[in-house]
């Protein structure tokens, strides 16, 4: 591409899904300091985190949405000034509301960095999309690996004030700015190849029904009155469900007359982001009683989800996209159902890593999924995935806060392995899906 420094926008956008990361990190250590200092119940601070989460999602359909409008380049900046205002503010909350708002807008950097940079990476590398998400998001775990090796240091070892922990995020945020600046970036991947707009919303399937369900998700993670409605019962969740299906369905098949392949990705997304992203953000509570520091567990899962998404090209040549997402899922119910037995260091870092397998490949390998067999679908897909799957994690959240408060954390692991054991079946059936549409 003329005039376009490839790998200096990869190194800055690495770097900026890095400081994303050490905050999913950061959170992991301080919800202790929230529940122990300020009074918090966990209930209360998977609440106040939700907005990492959901305003992840708000963010990445706004930027999937108007991303080809107002350029990448508006979005990544936009991130860049979202961080800077949302770290200031977490180094000054001290109770439930100014947690919430600076969660408010940490997310909504985070999410801003997502939906810039993963249909970046996709214009940057268009032959090798997969293979250059997953080293791209390589930075994730990375980024956690290194968060918690941060925590332990700055808030254990050297004992130092939590707010010294969070000051950290300055020094990558500055240095991904620095790279950024002053840089030619690269329209997205669906205008360079001519694909109109009302072409990339048909291919997602059923759009409006997809962002009126994640609206209303939202509304349930942050309302708790309207989660106290849908959770009175088991029947409201399934007729929720059953009612949102048959809206995709009226909406995909009976007006934009597509495949419902997006739709299917996007329920899986709900699953994978859910199973990865709530158990690491419980992690100190999930394992305090383990026999060892949870955030070196936190360190082993991440480290090993970072190596394997550096080295998945190969691994994603072999047995396809759909295929590794499989093996995903199968290797985390083991892990989790390990993780809710385990006792002691040694077995407990075992499970930790039977279940780092697991979810290893989930997030960049849905995201390639969509943008090699759905390409038409373009940054809004990608986006509307991402997004999702945040959101679905801020449901999930003050839910396994209350489910370790009152019933434990084994428990709560066991439960949680219901969600790739679902997704097993899922991803057999996404196999068989994308093999007959290869043999056509």
């Amino acid at each position: 591409m003329k005039d376009v420094n490839q790998k200096r926008l990869f190194v800055a956008a690495c770097l900026a899904l890095l400081v994303t990361a050490i905050t999913f990190a950061i959170r992991a250590k301080i919800e202790g300091v929230f529940t122990d200092d300020y009074g918090l119940s966990k209930e209360d601070v998977g609440r106040a985190f939700g907005p990492a989460f959901w305003g992840f999602a708000v963010a990445m359909f706004a930027g999937g949405y108007f991303i080809d409008l107002v350029k990448t380049k508006t979005i990544i900046w936009l991130a860049f000034g979202l961080h800077l205002v949302g770290i200031v503010l977490l180094l000054m909350a001290k109770d439930f509301t100014s947690l919430f708002i600076a969660n408010v807008f940490i997310g909504l950097g985070n999410g801003s960095v997502e939906a810039a940079c993963n249909p970046l990476v996709a214009t940057l590398f268009p032959d090798k999309k997969t293979k250059m998400l997953n080293r791209f998001h390589v930075w994730f775990p990375g980024g956690i690996v290194i968060g918690s090796l941060l925590a332990a240091v700055v808030m254990d070892s050297l004992n130092l004030p939590w707010q010294v922990l969070v000051g950290l995020l300055f020094i990558p945020l500055v240095i991904y700015g620095v790279l950024f600046f002053g840089q030619k970036i690269p329209e997205t991947e669906r205008v360079t190849t001519g694909v109109s707009y009302k072409e990339m919303m048909r291919n997602i399937g059923a759009p409006y029904t997809i962002t009126l369900a994640v609206v209303f998700m939202i509304l349930v993670a942050t309302t708790p009155s309207i989660a106290s409605l849908v959770t009175a019962n088991y029947a409201t969740p399934l007729i929720i469900v059953g009612l949102i299906t048959a809206l995709i369905i009226i909406e995909g098949r009976l007006v934009n007359k597509i495949t419902l392949l997006f739709p299917f990705i996007f329920g899986c997304m709900l699953l994978t982001a859910s199973t990865e992203l709530g158990t690491t953000q419980w992690i100190n509570a999930l394992l305090a009683d383990n026999g060892i520091h949870p955030m070196i567990v936190l360190a082993v899962v991440t480290g090993l989800m970072a190596v394997g998404r550096y080295f998945a090209g190969g691994l994603i040549h072999r047995l396809n996209p759909p295929g590794v997402l499989l093996g995903s899922a199968v290797f985390s119910v083991i892990g989790l159902l390990l993780l809710s037995v385990s006792s002691g260091a040694v077995m407990t870092v075992l499970s930790a890593a039977v279940f780092a397998v697991g979810v290893c490949y989930f997030w960049p390998t849905m995201i390639g999924v969509a943008s090699e067999y759905i390409p038409k679908s373009g940054a809004l897909g990608m986006s509307i995935l991402g997004g999702a799957g945040f959101v679905a994690t801020s449901m999930v959240l003050p839910i396994m806060g209350k489910s370790i408060e009152t019933a434990g954390a084994q428990i709560t692991l066991r439960n949680m392995a219901v969600l790739p054991l679902i997704l097993v079946v899922a991803f057999i059936i996404l196999n068989i899906i994308v093999r007959k549409s290869h043999s056509k």
